[in-house]
């Protein structure tokens, strides 16, 4: 595709807080993002209802090919996660 880079600024609320993750949901109905504490930047604790922002450029494809290590390691934690069920 190749198309030009565009860095977009969005906004959202902290929805859940977890020892390794926070729960955002975008305003402006952008959807729901679930981002690792480690990259989160805070001088702060981080608590529900906090506004955050992010920067983020679009999603792009780039290769047709399907990476086999990811699809065996997905079903492999799907199985797994059905075991426990």
């Amino acid at each position: 595709m190749k198309y030009g880079d565009k860095i977009i600024y969005i906004e959202g609320i902290v929805v859940e807080v977890h020892d390794g993750a926070i729960s955002v949901d975008l305003k402006g109905r952008l959807g729901f993002l679930k981002v690792p504490m480690r990259m989160v930047i805070s001088d702060h604790p981080i608590k529900v209802g906090q506004e955050v922002a992010l920067r983020m450029s679009f999603v792009e494809i780039i290769s047709e090919e399907i990476n086999e290590k990811y699809i065996s390691n997905i079903e492999k934690r799907n199985r797994e996660k059905k075991e426990v069920e």
